[in-house]
């Protein structure tokens, strides 16, 4: 009773700031709500005496209720930030709006920033860093600050002791001595960005997550259509989300995972992460010092090549998508620098996306076959995945496919655009039955906004140009002998895993078998006990040589 009182009273206020600037039901979603609520909205509009006007009350109803949840604070951009990845749920259009929600917010004290820091690393500050700013940016769950780290102390010269006995050559020294001045530069300290969670933002989500959850529950227990909507399971991955973002060790261990990955490529990297000065709450990592990809003028009068910086945005994002199956899921031109030597400096790690090795080869042969215009190939490969239940025609969907392909050939190269035939197949695929895929729309949400970096470097570049080497190259390498007997031996591997486990399967299988055999059921059937023995019975040893068989099978295929 008590949750339901506080949720009430939370989601009223907000459904009052949702009213004023009428968005609290977009026309996308006005079908899916209950006829009482809608008849209830125009007292959500009606303004107070003490209230002052909405800053915007014009615009799109995306719009609208972008400027909404960011009056809500933290809990209700992350919300709508989120629904930006969701147009399954919310509508393609209201989501594209939704993608302009600015995650800024004034910064808190300085003095609190430290405190924290304190707590999380157990050192004052000044034990840390010799230098600390003045916040240099803040969001909805931190704020950064611009740092240096403290000094190493030198080693204590040698005492008379420790002078060795045989007198080396002067060319035998000078190595040693160069070595130990290159030792010396750490000592120096370096230039960082410490990120700082905000104070009390756990509580506030934990408080706003928790009213969410209990709108959502509500509507399903007693709204059924807007059950298709699936709000629970919405806000589930929501929580999630937010959950892992508010650990920054979590978002250390994605930098040094994506660090590892490009560790060889050309013209990206990240930056390192400082372990030693990383906790829950605190995050230092190497100070980026380059053009925000933001400043185009900059770029351009830097002498950058504007053309080749939008092919290595696109070219980064699709192979750390299709070879890495890990991806940065925010990359817009604020979480994008561009050093003197013209690589991309990825930062913010907050939200990742990851995709398994069969939504790999699934992007991978959709795109090729667009490229290809082999819309059957692309019919195939989603009936083969099971995306598409096989009760549907394969010559319907290659057709409904080739309505998507073709109207984009033959249009200018800023028109050329992958994420909206990415959104335009889902919309198709969701007609025959295709059940949406989170992490597919996370990425076509995250090309989008890749896409609209890549254009900005490069108002005419051509992305489907810069994105078939790519995929050639990652199709290709799926073809090779190597590729075939890694994926072999992981077959086996797995196939290993299950025959260990086989014995114990059949025997917890025969003693369920014999209490069922000696007990009635509910409905009063009892099976006789020697109905069961007289059927024969394989010997667990045969079931272990019968699948070492298969799996030697399974590699020699391969």
């Amino acid at each position: 009773m008590f949750r339901a009182i506080g949720n009430s009273i939370r989601l009223a206020r907000a459904a009052r700031e949702l009213g004023r600037h009428d968005a609290l039901f977009p026309l996308e979603l006005r079908q899916e709500m209950p006829k009482l609520l809608l008849m209830l909205l125009p007292l959500a509009k009606i303004r107070l005496s003490w209230e002052e006007e909405p800053e915007h009350i014009e615009g799109s109803a995306g719009e609208r209720l972008a400027a909404a949840l960011a009056n809500l604070g933290p809990s209700y951009i992350k919300l709508g930030q989120f629904l930006a990845t969701r147009p399954d749920v919310i509508g393609a259009d209201l989501a594209a709006d939704l993608t302009s929600l600015q995650d800024k917010l004034p910064p808190f004290p300085t003095e609190e920033a430290r405190r924290i820091i304190a707590e999380d690393l157990g050192k004052p500050v000044d034990e840390l860093y010799d230098r600390f700013s003045e916040a240099i940016a803040a969001a909805s769950i931190a704020q950064v600050h611009h740092a240096h780290t403290m000094p190493e102390p030198e080693e204590p010269e040698s005492g008379a002791e420790e002078t060795p006995d045989v007198i080396a050559e002067p060319s035998e020294v000078v190595e040693p001595l160069d070595a130990a001045a290159e030792e010396t530069e750490p000592h120096q300290g370096l230039d960082v960005a410490v990120k700082v969670l905000r104070p009390n933002v756990e509580t506030r989500f934990a408080d706003d997550l928790d009213s969410f959850f209990w709108a959502a529950e509500t509507i399903e227990r007693f709204y059924k259509p807007a059950r298709r909507l699936r709000p629970v399971e919405v806000v589930q991955t929501l929580a999630d989300s937010v959950r892992l973002e508010m650990d920054f060790r979590l978002e250390a261990a994605a930098i040094s995972e994506m660090a590892q990955n490009t560790a060889n490529d050309v013209g990206f990297r990240v930056p390192a992460v400082d372990w030693e000065r990383t906790a829950r709450r605190v995050l230092t990592i190497e100070w980026v010092d380059g053009i925000p990809a933001s400043d185009r003028e900059a770029l351009v009068e830097a002498g950058h090549d504007m053309k080749a910086l939008g092919r290595q945005v696109i070219q980064s994002f699709l192979t750390h998508a299709l070879r890495d199956g890990f991806f940065h899921a925010d990359m817009h031109q604020g979480n994008l620098f561009v050093d003197e030597d013209g690589v991309l400096v990825a930062v913010d790690f907050g939200i990742m996306g990851r995709i398994g090795p069969h939504e790999r080869r699934y992007l991978a042969d959709i795109l090729m076959g667009f490229l290809l215009r082999d819309y059957t190939r692309i019919a195939d490969v989603h009936f083969e995945a099971g995306y598409v239940p096989r009760t549907k025609s394969r010559h319907a969907f290659a057709q409904a496919l080739r309505s998507i392909g073709e109207p984009i050939w033959g249009k200018s190269l800023s028109e050329l655009s992958m994420s909206r035939l990415l959104s335009q197949l889902f919309q198709v695929t969701e007609q025959f039955d295709m059940r949406t895929r989170p992490e597919l729309i996370l990425l076509q949400k995250t090309m989008v906004v890749v896409e609209g970096v890549a254009r900005h470097f490069d108002p005419d570049h051509n992305i489907w140009e810069s994105a078939e080497p790519v995929v050639k190259e990652w199709i290709t390498g799926q073809a090779t002998p190597e590729h075939r007997l890694e994926e072999a031996a992981a077959g086996a591997l797995q196939m290993g895993r299950v025959l260990a486990n086989l014995p114990d399967v059949l025997e917890r299988a025969e003693r369920a078998t014999r209490l069922l055999a000696d007990n009635v059921d509910d409905q009063g059937v009892k099976v006789h006990p020697g109905s069961l023995k007289n059927e024969p019975r394989a010997h667990p040893v045969f079931w272990l040589i019968a699948g070492a068989l298969i799996a030697l099978l399974a590699v020699a295929i391969f």
